[in-house]
């Protein structure tokens, strides 16, 4: 395979990387081209949301083709479009064969949430000290462990009795919240999604791990929970808090995540009405919020 490296300005880097994606690029990519300079400049973001801009005031635009030719063409194609004038041609340079899945697989490493409880790729062995254990490999759907949002849910669900209980996973990406309330006793868990691929995936991860997940859209939700867990962003979660509330049971518990520490009043304001939030955990400029209904 083949890198083409072209030195573009801001304005370009959408019409550019569409072109290149028409020439049929394998992929295409954009780098801060003063990364590592005093020029660099940081591109802050929500998860799951749009990127602030499109790219940085220079920016490297990196495609992938699978031969020299391939990427050579495209270059010619691009050099005679009136788009393409303030565009430099950086090079052309072959790409190391390497194992990609093993290059991948060595990028995630087994994830401690409590000292005895670990999310442990199926490559990896869990550590000698895991008494609970979710086996979870990355995937298309959100929540490996990684993210502080999730990894805090985790913590809240190893410090809190669940043995019994019903719970609901609303938004639940991978399952990893489901497969930790069952992990930790739940015996009747609901985790529904808008997006099929995450049920799906959901169901595949609780089957992997040998727990009971009912696992669907929206409207599989249904009754009341002992727990309601919530891990997406806080503009959703405002708009679903007269939702969410109605499913928890009196006495039951609400916890929320996908909140960073600036929108920690917004949310209180937003459930006010209907229940009193407050910070349970904070990592990495993120917050978990919970209350008692």
């Amino acid at each position: 395979m083949f890198e083409l490296s072209l030195l573009c300005p801001e304005d370009r880097i959408e019409v550019v990387s569409e072109a290149l994606d028409a020439l049929d690029a394998l992929s295409v990519s954009v780098e801060d081209a003063d990364a590592q300079t005093d020029a660099e400049q940081a591109l802050f973001g929500e998860p799951g949301m749009p990127p602030p801009k499109e790219g940085w005031q220079r920016s490297r635009v990196i495609a992938l083709f699978a031969t020299d030719a391939a990427a050579r063409d495209a270059l010619r194609l691009l050099e005679v479009q009136d788009f393409f004038g303030s565009c430099r041609f950086l090079g052309v340079t072959p790409v190391p064969d390497q194992d990609w899945v093993r290059l991948t697989q060595s990028q995630f490493a087994p994830v401690e949430i409590t000292p005895e409880f670990w999310i442990v790729p199926t490559w990896h062995e869990p550590p000698a000290q895991a008494r609970q254990v979710i086996r979870l490999d990355p995937g298309l759907a959100f929540g490996t462990g990684t993210h502080p949002t999730t990894r805090m849910c985790l913590r809240w669900i190893a410090r809190h009795a669940m043995r019994g209980q019903r719970v609901l996973d609303y938004g639940c990406g991978s399952g990893i919240l489901a497969i930790g309330a069952a992990r930790f006793g739940a015996s009747h868990i609901d985790a529904v999604d808008i997006d099929p691929a995450a049920v799906q995936s959901t169901v595949d991860n609780a089957t992997a791990n040998g727990v009971r997940v009912n696992a669907g859209l929206p409207d599989k939700a249904g009754g009341r929970y002992d727990t309601v867990l919530a891990n997406i962003l806080a503009t959703p979660l405002k708009v679903l808090a007269p939702l969410l509330c109605s499913y928890v049971a009196p006495g039951g518990a609400l916890v929320l995540a996908g909140i960073l520490e600036r929108q920690a009043d917004e949310l209180r304001a937003a459930y006010a009405p209907f229940a009193r939030l407050d910070v349970a955990d904070a990592e990495d400029g993120w917050v978990l919020m919970t209350a008692t209904l």
